[in-house]
């Protein structure tokens, strides 16, 4: 592996820094995405529940006892359980306000990873190139024959930096979409839930 890195050449080096700040991004978003995991439609049905029967500490309680956005976001709302419409909902938009940039947080880099990575490769396998021709220019320049060997090495340096490139390029996509598809689909069901909770809210101020 150290021997391939030094083939590689000087872009290696942030090619690999690259990589180690991807799996770095990777394992934070898995280790909080699974912390912050609800049965939203569980959840929303004790939240209903309690509400129906006048039990709004009781919901309160149950969204300070558990974790992610989503319980953020009711709670909001449901402390102003007996406000106007408009003022739960702008309570609930302000509190989606401050918890969806967490859920966002740190997904532009995996998006600047994979975007730089092959870069980074393709400059490797220019620089690459750059030593080969230099080498021929030396050796015509002296009348000397151009060998395989004066070639290889330069060719090793722009194929290992374009593949190394490329390695940290494409699983870096793959997790970048995983996690915005991820993100979306939570961010959606905050939106359904908070929806519900409104109607819900507005239901019993009419009763």
């Amino acid at each position: 592996m150290i021997e391939w890195i030094v083939r590689g050449g000087p872009m290696m080096i942030p090619i690999l820094l690259c990589s180690v700040v991807a799996f770095a991004v990777m394992i934070e978003k898995l280790m909080y995405i699974r912390r912050i995991s609800i049965n939203t439609r569980k959840f929303m049905g004790e939240i209903s529940y309690s509400l129906k029967r006048n039990r709004a500490d009781e919901a309160i309680e149950m969204c300070d006892k558990s974790p992610g956005p989503l319980p953020k976001v009711l709670r909001a709302g449901i402390l102003k359980y007996d406000r106007a419409r408009q003022e739960v909902k702008e309570a609930i938009e302000d509190a989606a306000l401050h918890e969806i940039p967490k859920l966002e947080k740190n997904i532009g880099v995996l998006a600047t990873i994979a975007q730089i990575s092959p870069l980074l490769g393709f400059l490797g396998t220019a620089i690459g190139l750059v030593g080969i021709f230099q080498k021929i220019q030396v050796k015509a320049a002296a009348l000397n024959p151009v060998t395989p060997a004066d070639i290889s090495g330069g060719i090793w340096q722009a194929l290992i930096a374009m593949v190394a490139g490329l390695l940290v390029a494409i699983p870096t996509v793959a997790a970048y979409n995983y996690f915005v598809n991820k993100v979306n689909y939570i961010i959606r069901e905050m939106e359904i839930s908070a929806t519900d909770l409104v109607n819900i809210l507005s239901e019993k101020k009419a009763e």
